[in-house]
């Protein structure tokens, strides 16, 4: 309730054209809402002429039939937002499109690059005027240079990978075509789809169901692929050692989506196997936080035989914890989000998974509650191992000094929360969630152990992750 998610992408090109591009994007946006609940928006291509609606808000406020009518064309891209790099106003939300010598291009970006601040100042040093704050202007100008002087969009697009270094799932419109890349690392994900013969693009398989898209399979770690009137073809740029981010199968994505091969659902119920393997306990009931907990109560109620239980209701008509802009108004969600069953958990003992803690503040605060409903004792299980160190490619794991696990031991945070036991999941075991053997790694677990992916290349957000969380 506290990790504050990344962003999501949807994109189609379609050979016949009208307003039902518009339509599967807005149904991709609502399936990938998850991902961001701050801004969305769609931009449209008709023979050249891009327009583009965006706003704060969630995609169902955004959007209606009218406005939706007015969206034509044959090409669309789509976002949802969080914000980790920029504020949350309007003029951040996304896709942004830009002007330049040859045309017009529109972006649509989920994810971090590293080196944002050394590109910026490049870029603003060569007469640069930015009219955002987000990472994503960086890439558009960048594009949009190095097309001016190459021979097609996708070179431009290749030569801008070279340079940025990061986490990013990337669609890029132009006038004719339609661009995907996916970072070297492979550290968020993307998939492509087919709907009635026209090419689908997605943060997640879950947004392909919802507009009817079939699965074709998942963009490469440093894949570029171009759709256009021609059919789909696809560039590879070097890739470097895989290394998906592991925090997607924990808590990002959709539990009905597939990532790079892996169900999500089936990595969770895994996740709650390996809680009671681990830290098992003698209880009553277990129960999950809603959503990301709810799948690793059931794999520890499976593991354990302990009856799963539901235990909370959560208000689902008001927006997340995370999108609230002070402290003390994303308690007072809290407050209003969850609320304990007090007829099944009065008199128990409770086993309740979550997927993370960060600052303690929000789960010290659950346990409290269930404590008030009756509950005879509350046994915290966390379905990740403790966040150590800071995220740089655009999940919101804050800087070090605000992580409990950095100056508590396991007791002291177990005391501090209030609960009768808590047991997180062993780092060595995050390779179960993937399928994996002992020893293999093909993910990123760097908010764990602090081995990030591209350290080599050097890191300039040097002041942590992104905003503050209170989970």
């Amino acid at each position: 309730m506290g990790i504050h998610e990344e962003c999501g992408v949807f994109g189609i090109f379609s050979r016949t054209g009208g307003n039902g591009i518009s339509q599967s994007c807005y149904y991709g946006l609502f399936a990938l809402q998850h991902r961001g609940q701050e801004s969305c928006g769609i931009a449209v291509n008709d023979d050249g002429k891009i327009t583009c609606l965006k706003d704060m808000g969630l995609v169902g406020e955004v959007f209606n039939h009218d406005n939706l009518d007015k969206l034509k064309g044959t090409i669309a891209i789509g976002h949802v937002r969080y914000s980790t790099t920029g504020s949350s106003t309007k003029d951040n939300a996304q896709p942004l499109v830009s002007q330049y010598v040859k045309g017009t291009i529109s972006i649509a970006h989920n994810g971090n690059l590293t080196n944002c601040n050394t590109l910026r100042k490049e870029l603003e040093d060569n007469g640069a005027i930015f009219q955002t704050t987000v990472d994503s202007e960086v890439i558009a100008y960048m594009v949009a240079g190095v097309r001016s002087v190459s021979p097609s969009i996708e070179d431009a697009v290749r030569s801008v990978m070279e340079k940025i270094e990061g986490g990013y799932a990337l669609l890029v419109m132009s006038p004719r075509k339609l661009i995907a890349a996916r970072d070297p690392y492979g550290l968020k994900p993307l998939v492509m789809g087919e709907l009635n013969g026209d090419t689908v693009f997605a943060s997640e398989t879950c947004a392909l169901s919802a507009c009817g898209a079939s699965f074709i399979r998942d963009v490469e770690p440093g894949e570029i692929v171009i759709a256009d009137d021609d059919g789909v073809h696809s560039v590879m740029t070097p890739a470097r050692k895989r290394a998906g981010c592991i925090f997607e199968y924990i808590y990002f994505a959709r539990p009905d989506s597939i990532i790079d091969g892996v169900s999500v659902y089936e990595s969770r119920i895994k996740a709650g196997k390996l809680l009671y393997e681990q830290h098992p306990v003698d209880a009553d009931i277990v129960i999950g936080v809603p959503e990301s907990g709810l799948d690793a109560a059931l794999g520890f109620s499976q593991a354990s035989g302990i009856p799963y239980v539901k235990g909370f209701v959560k208000n689902n008509y008001i927006g997340r914890t995370f999108i609230k802009p002070s402290q003390e108004q994303r308690q007072d969600s809290v407050r209003i989000k969850l609320n304990p069953i007090e007829s099944a958990v009065k008199g128990k003992r409770v086993v309740m998974t979550d997927d993370s803690i960060v600052r303690g503040t929000t789960i010290a605060n659950i346990v409290r509650m269930l404590r008030q409903a009756g509950a005879l004792e509350v046994h915290v299980r966390i379905s990740s191992p403790p966040f150590l160190y800071p995220c740089y490619y655009g999940t919101d794991v804050p800087s070090r000094e605000k992580l409990i696990a950095v100056k508590h031991t396991i007791p002291q945070i177990c005391q501090m929360i209030g609960a009768d036991s808590l047991g997180y999941l062993d780092v060595n075991s995050l390779h179960e969630l993937t399928g994996l053997k002992e020893g293999q790694k093909n993910f990123c677990d760097a908010c764990f152990t602090g081995d990030y992916p591209n350290a080599e290349y050097g890191i300039d957000l040097l002041n942590g992750g992104g905003e503050d969380l209170e989970k």
